[in-house]
């Protein structure tokens, strides 16, 4: 077992606490019914959940970023999004506002039938996607999220590009996310981003704009194969032996607020899948927050898996921190 917390390794470091600053991105789970099950996946999504945003949570996050002006970014995830009924009414009106969307899209979605007029909204909305391909290799990407999906990450890549995804000379945004198949932490993000491009261009002629290394949460799916491997205890000490207090001013919590499926508030993603809302005397529920700025200084919820954020280069939506 851990012999420190990580409120503790925060005052070590002279860090501590943990407080949010301006809330500038609204990261919103559309729900967890995914045409996928991957191994990895810290939200237990896959093809047999039931839990989906409704319509009139939708509108609720819409009527949270009119009154958010300080908000710059909406981050739709899942499951995949793309399969809520309010997916596109959520881009619009994010569009509508000025601000930058992200589709955390696990590309096989792209071929699925009903969405054959997925790509061209998603270019008409200039939305900028990320996408999950924790390897170049199809036997690694095949171990972790399914067989056959390799090649349909592959074919999708190739759509995208296409479209003028991830072209040098488009603004269309397409970032890829790595995370590690098994119980380590990322490589060096600059270095595995040179070997993707080589990778991908050589064999398939796919161009991206960027990779993001992502560290492997210890909870769900992920923690439940450690268990069983009896390697539990040991990849929560790898993380904490790793932690670096040069992460700690570029954690997405500082500035992010996550909203599940169901409407309730989080300080993060990971909070989140574990049922951690926010501290006590903050609003639990969409319902009760009447603009993101009632938000800022409060105190985030941390627990050992907060670690997975600071260990090494760290980790956060947006790739590597340090």
């Amino acid at each position: 077992m851990l012999s420190i917390s990580f409120d503790q390794a925060l005052q070590d470091s002279g860090e501590g606490p943990l407080l949010a600053g301006a809330m500038t991105w609204l990261q919103v789970n559309l729900g967890k019914l995914c045409n996928q099950a991957c191994h990895h996946c810290h939200v237990d999504a896959g093809p047999k959940r039931s839990e989906v945003m409704s319509a009139a949570t939708a509108d609720r996050v819409i009527a949270l970023m009119r009154s958010s002006p300080q908000l710059e970014l909406l981050d739709l995830t899942g499951g995949a999004p793309e399969l809520n009924p309010s997916f596109r009414k959520l881009v619009r009106a994010g569009r509508q506002l000025g601000l930058t969307i992200i589709d955390r899209c696990n590309l096989s979605i792209l071929l699925e039938p009903g969405q054959e007029d997925l790509l061209e909204f998603l270019v008409e909305q200039r939305v900028n996607i990320v996408a999950s391909l924790p390897c170049y290799l199809e036997a690694n990407v095949d171990r972790q999220r399914g067989r056959g999906i390799y090649n349909k990450s592959i074919h999708a890549l190739q759509l995208l590009n296409a479209a003028g995804y991830g072209r040098p000379d488009s603004d269309l945004q397409l970032d890829l996310v790595y995370n590690p198949v098994g119980a380590h932490l990322p490589p060096e993000q600059s270095s595995l981003e040179a070997d993707y491009r080589c990778e991908l261009r050589e064999r398939f002629g796919i161009e991206f704009s960027h990779l993001l290394t992502i560290t492997n949460m210890p909870i769900a799916r992920f923690a439940q194969q450690l268990r069983r491997d009896g390697s539990l205890d040991d990849y929560l000490q790898l993380l904490r032996d790793n932690f670096n207090a040069g992460t700690i001013a570029g954690l997405m919590c500082r500035n992010l607020l996550s909203i599940s499926w169901d409407g309730r508030l989080f300080d993060c993603d990971f909070n989140q899948m574990l049922e951690m809302p926010l501290v006590p005397g903050q609003p639990h529920h969409i319902a009760d927050l009447g603009c993101l700025n009632e938000l800022q200084e409060r105190r985030i919820r941390t627990a050992q898996h907060c670690f997975g954020c600071t260990a090494g280069s760290g980790s956060s939506c947006g790739g590597a921190i340090a």
